[in-house]
């Protein structure tokens, strides 16, 4: 006997119908869209294959809990011996990795899937590479020596900073590395890093090197070996057309025992150098290039209070925090900062000798540290109201061994238009 329904009783069984297909769809799509909101590369310096070439991981980062795991095709060649740097492109259609060793810089072309396709190698015009940045107009790279025949690692010199123009850049041009910009005082490709006078011939070692958001000036983190203790400098430098650098007539700028990374604010109006030896950041506020050390810090001077041995700043370009790697403690200081000042947040725990720090591009609202021995990647959930850092789902993620850099570029609408299989 068949069995007849009501009108409302066949409404009940059609809106559940309706609400079983609506969540199948919903499920469907959460399946099939992507949740991915930045690719992330990191370094890994470990010899690696016949050429001892090291290793670039890739990681996509989860939109929703900050899980970063490594894409299908990952891990790619860093084309060059000991990659110690990276830096995107500002529009994102490529990757810089400096391979120490082999003294070079290549540039890697980013598929909008994330893969690496290698594109160009150029040699840095000084000796043994250790930091590079770059803005849409120039692709600035400091060097351990400047290139003299006598500069060795038995001989050491004084270290240099050397520009190349970018040009291209556009949706029908990828990114092209240009001739490096020549000192018209030497007739060089290069700006040495030296002191004056009576130190005009102490060994200065750089470590880092930041470019402003306004592309107008450039700056490089050293330190003086010659002396015991080490004193710790800011070189600065004018950015004109062509890259063509003019020292800063106040540089070098005191900058503690040993300054080991640099980093700005969005605005262009601040600069912060971690103090390797001394455990802090020195904060500076910038005046038509020239930095002038705050006053607002730890007894008037313009010292922050970090971990210990911290290696790696960065400035979140969105919102009002800064946030140190401390190699030794193997945590990440975290800082709200109010017109230059830092006040300290909190410290959280990553895996051991974190190196490098990132923070997502697309949104600003994830965080990442490359861990040298640990051999991973600590991902991070930033809280963008206080600053206060939570453990990303899974953290950290495994990578290669003895990663030294990240960089990182947003996931929806960049690269250069490279398809997922290679054609352009």
């Amino acid at each position: 006997m068949q069995m007849k329904l009501k009108k409302s009783s066949q409404l009940v069984l059609v809106s559940a119908a309706s609400l079983l297909i609506a969540s199948l769809v919903t499920a469907c799509s959460q399946i099939t869209q992507t949740l991915t909101v930045d690719f992330v590369y990191v370094a890994c310096s470990q010899a690696f294959g016949p050429n001892q070439y090291g290793l670039i991981d890739v990681f996509e980062v989860n939109s929703e809990s900050g899980h970063m795991r490594q894409i299908p095709t990952s891990p790619f060649p860093s084309e060059g011996r000991d990659p110690v740097a990276e830096a995107v492109s500002a529009n994102y259609d490529s990757l810089f990795v400096v391979n120490q060793d082999d003294n070079n810089i290549v540039q890697f072309v980013i598929g909008i899937d994330g893969k690496l396709y290698a594109y160009n190698t150029v040699n840095t015009p000084g000796i043994f590479p250790v930091a590079l940045a770059v803005d849409k107009s120039n692709l600035f790279v400091a060097d351990l020596y400047e290139p003299l025949a006598i500069c060795s690692d038995a001989d050491p010199c004084p270290g240099s900073i050397s520009v190349f123009p970018l040009t291209g850049g556009t949706s029908s041009a990828i990114t092209k590395i240009g001739t490096p910009a020549t000192n018209p005082a030497i007739s060089a490709n290069y700006w040495a890093l030296t002191l004056g006078g009576s130190k005009s011939s102490d060994i200065i070692v750089p470590t880092a090197v930041n470019v402003l958001a306004s592309g107008a000036y450039v700056y490089v983190t050293a330190y003086d070996s010659s002396v015991t203790p080490s004193a710790g400098y800011i070189f600065g430098f004018a950015v004109g057309s062509g890259g063509l650098l003019t020292p800063l007539s106040g540089s070098p700028y005191p900058a503690g025992i040993q300054p080991s990374a640099i980093a700005s604010d969005a605005s262009s109006s601040y600069v912060y150098a971690t103090d390797y030896a001394n455990a802090d950041v020195l904060g500076y506020t910038v005046k038509s290039g020239n930095l002038v050390p705050m006053t607002t810090g730890a007894g008037g001077t313009n010292e922050f209070p970090a971990g210990n041995e911290p290696s790696s700043i960065v400035v979140n370009p969105t919102y009002p925090f800064v946030y140190v790697a401390n190699s030794l403690d193997a945590t990440v200081t975290a800082y709200s900062m109010s017109n230059g000042t830092l006040t300290n947040i909190g410290a959280y725990t990553t895996d051991r000798e974190p190196v490098a720090i990132g923070i997502d591009p697309s949104t600003n609202h994830f965080l990442y540290t490359a861990n040298y021995l640990g051999s991973d990647v600590s991902g991070f959930e930033l809280n963008t109201s206080d600053g206060t850092l939570l453990d990303a789902q899974f953290s950290p993620s495994g990578a290669n061994a003895w990663p030294t850099a990240v960089a990182a570029i947003p996931h929806n609408g960049t690269g250069a238009g490279i398809s997922p299989t290679g054609t352009q």
